[in-house]
C-alpha cells in the first residue's frame, strides 16, 4: 500500500500557485483577476476564490487541539450538541405537555420563555412536572427584575426533588442590554441586579446566568464579524463590571453564554464560531483566571430570521439547514433550528417537527456529532477564522477605546452600526447583490401569500417595515426588517391591489439572446407578482406587438441582441405607441439614442431592481 501511495503522487508533478494564477489568467481572456474571481465580502476583507497550503503558513489556528487553550478547535473532545427547542409559556400545564411530548421526539435540551409575572414556585412546579433537570438541559428567559427570583425557584424546587444540583446544565437569561438594545430605554444601573443573579446561581455550578445575546445583533443584519465582534465587546463588559464589584474572573466569565446567530454564509460561519472560541478565550486570559477552563466559550447557535422569507417559504428549510451545518461543524454546544414558518404565522407541529429533524438528521444520518472541529485544516476555513478574527478584534477594540459595550448601546451607537449594516444589505438584495431565492431571484411566479400571514412580526415597532431610526427616550433601537421585507410589501401591494399586471416577452432576433433575456426579464418581473408571458419568438416586431396588445399585456418588454436594438427598439416603440409600457431587456451601446427616441426603461443586471419595481407598480396605479 506504501509503495502504491508513492507511486500515486509520483506521477503528478507539484503545481505551483504561479502557474495556476497563470492558467487562470489565460481563461479570463483579460479580465482581471480581482474583478472577477475575487469576493467582496461585507466582512471587511476580501476572499480569494482558492487558497493553498503555503496560505496557512504563521497562523496560530493550526497550532493546537480540541479542547486545548485558546479553544479554537473546540472546548471538548467531542463534537456532541444538544438539540434545543424553545416554548413561548402562556399556559405552564399546556407548556408543559409540549416539553415532555417532544422531549419524546429528539430534544435535548429546552429553552422556556415565562414572563415575569408568571415566576412563581407554583408556576414552575407545574412547568417541570415529570421532566429530569439532571437529564435535559433546561433554558429559561424572563424579565429582568426577575431573573434571580427565577433562579432562587429553581434551586429549591431542584433540592425538594432531590436532584444533585451539580449535574443539572442550563440557564437563565440574564441580558442587562436587551433594554437599549431592543426596547430603547437605557439601563446604565445594571450592575446591582446581575450581582443578585450570580449569587443566585452560585448554587447551580452548571447554569450559566449571564446572556451575551448577539443573535439579536444578526437577526438586525449585522455583518459576521460586526456581530462576533461586539458579541466579544459584550462579553467583555460584563467581566469588567462584575470583576470591578468583587467577583472573580472565573465567577463571572463560566457564569456566561454566548447565544450567537447563523447566517446563510456558510464557511464564514463555520469560520466565526472558531475564532471566537479563540478571541473569547485571549479575553478572559488577561484577567488572570486562576483555571483556563475559566476561558472556554459556552455558545447556544440559532437560525437566522434576518433571511427568512415569507414568499417560497419552504426556501427557509434550506436556509436553516446549511446554517445548522455550520454551527454543528463549527463544535458549538447547542443549536436551534427555527421552523420555516416562523416569519408569517404561530410555527404548527408539522414546521416544528420538521426544525427538529433538520437537527437529528446531522446526527443520526450525516453523523457530525462523531467528529471534532472537521473543518480543521481546511485552507479556506483557517484562512477566514484568521481574517474574521483580525476584523472582530479590531471592532471589540474600538469598541472598547470609546468606553465599551454598554456605554455605546446606551448612547445608540451599536444599534446605528449595525442598522447602517441592515441598510447596506437591503440594498445589496435590492441591486441582487445579495439573493434571497424566491423573493429577489427566481420567484414562484404563481404564488399569493397575504392570506397565510397570521402574525405581527419583530421585537421593533418597525420590524415589518424598511426602518432604520425607531427611537424611545433618545435611544435608536435596532431595526429587524428582514432582508426580504421590502420585496414581500411589493409583491404583497400588488396582490392587495386586486390587479394583475401583464409583463409581455417580445421575443424576436438572437435565439440565445432572446431566450436569455426573456429569462431574466420574467423573473424580474415576477418578483413584483407580475403575471409573465414568455414566447417562443416573433418574426417582426409588429407581430409581436400585436400579439401583447391582444393578450392585454400592461408591459411589453423588448428580448433581443444589443446589436439589433437599435432597428427593433424604435420599430417595437412606434407600432406599440403608447398602449402598453414599453420596456428594453439589456443595456444596449445605443441607449442614449433609444433615449433620444422616447425609450426610457431598461432592465439588466445593474438595475435596481426593488426601486424599478416600485417604479412600475407607481405607473400601474399600484
Amino acid at each position: 500500500m506504501a509503495e502504491l501511495k508513492e507511486k500515486l503522487f509520483s506521477e503528478f508533478a507539484p503545481v505551483s500557485t504561479e502557474e495556476w494564477m497563470a492558467k487562470i489568467t489565460t481563461d479570463l481572456k483579460g479580465v482581471p483577476f480581482e474583478k472577477k474571481l475575487v469576493w467582496k465580502t461585507g466582512e471587511g476583507f476580501n476572499a480569494n476564490p482558492f487558497y493553498r497550503l503555503e496560505d496557512l503558513e504563521g497562523l496560530k489556528t493550526t497550532d493546537s487541539l480540541p479542547g486545548e487553550f485558546p479553544y479554537v478547535r473546540g472546548t471538548k473532545t467531542n463534537n456532541n450538541w444538544y438539540v434545543r427547542q424553545d416554548i413561548e409559556v402562556e399556559d405552564c400545564k399546556a407548556a408543559n405537555e409540549k416539553a415532555r411530548d417532544i422531549l419524546e421526539k429528539g430534544i435535548t435540551s429546552l429553552g422556556f420563555s415565562i414572563k415575569g409575572d408568571d415566576v412563581t414556585a407554583e408556576n414552575i412546579a407545574a412547568l417541570l412536572d415529570g421532566i429530569c433537570p439532571a437529564c435535559v438541559e433546561l433554558n429559561f428567559s424572563t424579565c429582568l427584575c426577575k431573573a434571580d427570583v427565577l433562579l432562587t425557584i429553581l434551586v429549591e424546587y431542584y433540592k425538594g426533588k432531590g436532584i444533585d444540583l451539580a449535574k443539572c446544565v442550563g440557564s437563565v437569561n440574564f441580558d442587562p442590554f436587551k433594554k437599549p438594545l431592543i426596547k430603547g430605554h437605557k439601563n446604565e444601573n445594571w450592575v446591582e441586579k446581575a450581582t443578585a443573579v450570580l449569587k443566585a446561581g452560585e448554587a447551580l455550578p452548571n447554569y450559566r446566568v449571564l446572556g451575551v445575546n448577539a443573535y439579536q445583533l444578526n437577526n438586525a443584519g449585522a455583518y459576521i464579524s460586526q456581530e462576533l465582534g461586539y458579541a466579544l465587546a459584550w462579553g467583555n463588559d460584563l467581566l469588567a463590571k462584575l470583576t470591578d464589584a468583587g467577583f472573580s474572573v472565573d465567577e463571572v466569565a463560566k457564569k456566561i453564554k454566548f447565544n450567537f446567530g447563523i447566517s446563510s454564509n456558510y464557511f464564514m460561519e463555520i469560520a466565526k464560531f472558531r475564532a471566537a472560541r479563540w478571541l473569547w478565550a485571549e479575553i478572559v486570559k488577561a484577567y488572570q483566571p486562576a483555571c483556563d477552563c475559566a476561558c472556554k466559550m459556552a455558545m447556544h447557535a440559532q437560525t437566522s430570521r434576518w433571511n427568512m422569507t415569507v414568499y417560497d417559504a419552504h426556501v427557509n428549510l434550506l436556509r436553516s439547514q446549511t446554517e445548522a451545518m455550520s454551527a454543528a461543524i463549527a463544535g458549538v454546544d447547542s443549536i436551534t433550528v427555527l421552523p420555516f414558518d416562523e416569519a408569517f404565522e404561530t410555527p404548527d407541529d408539522f414546521s416544528e417537527r420538521i426544525a427538529r429533524n433538520q437537527q437529528l438528521l446531522l446526527k443520526e444520518e450525516s453523523h457530525f456529532d462523531k467528529i471534532v472541529d472537521p473543518g480543521a485544516g481546511s485552507y479556506t476555513i483557517e484562512v477566514f477564522t484568521n481574517s474574521i478574527a483580525d476584523v472582530a478584534w479590531k471592532l471589540f477594540l474600538e469598541t472598547e477605546e470609546k468606553g465599551g459595550f454598554g456605554a455605546l448601546a446606551n448612547a445608540g451607537e451599536i444599534q446605528a452600526s449595525v442598522n447602517a449594516s441592515n441598510e447596506a444589505r437591503h440594498k445589496a438584495v435590492a441591486t441582487r447583490r445579495e439573493s434571497l431565492l424566491g423573493t429577489n431571484q427566481f420567484p414562484n411566479f404563481t404564488e399569493v401569500a397575504a392570506e397565510k400571514i397570521k402574525k405581527e412580526e419583530g421585537a421593533c415597532c418597525c420590524a415589518g417595515q424598511h426602518q432604520n431610526h425607531c427611537e424611545n427616550e433618545g435611544v435608536t433601537k435596532l431595526s429587524f426588517a428582514r432582508g426580504a421585507s421590502e420585496f414581500e410589501a411589493l409583491r404583497l401591494a400588488t396582490e392587495k391591489s386586486g390587479k394583475t399586471p401583464k409583463a409581455f416577452m417580445l421575443t424576436i432576433g438572437n435565439l440565445a439572446m432572446r431566450l436569455a433575456r426573456s429569462q431574466f426579464s420574467c423573473n424580474f418581473f415576477a418578483c413584483a407578482g407580475y403575471k409573465t408571458l414568455d414566447n417562443l419568438g416573433f418574426d417582426t416586431v409588429e407581430e409581436g406587438v400585436e400579439a401583447a396588445v391582444n393578450a392585454g399585456a400592461d408591459i411589453v418588454v423588448l428580448c433581443s441582441s444589443d446589436d439589433e436594438y437599435a432597428e427593433y427598439a424604435p420599430a417595437a416603440y412606434k407600432a406599440l405607441n403608447g398602449r402598453a409600457l414599453f420596456v428594453v431587456a439589456g443595456a444596449p451601446a445605443c441607449m442614449e439614442d433609444l433615449k433620444a427616441q422616447g425609450i426610457d426603461q431598461f432592465i439588466n443586471v445593474k438595475s435596481n431592481v426593488l426601486e424599478t419595481l416600485r417604479a412600475f407598480n407607481a405607473k400601474l396605479g399600484i
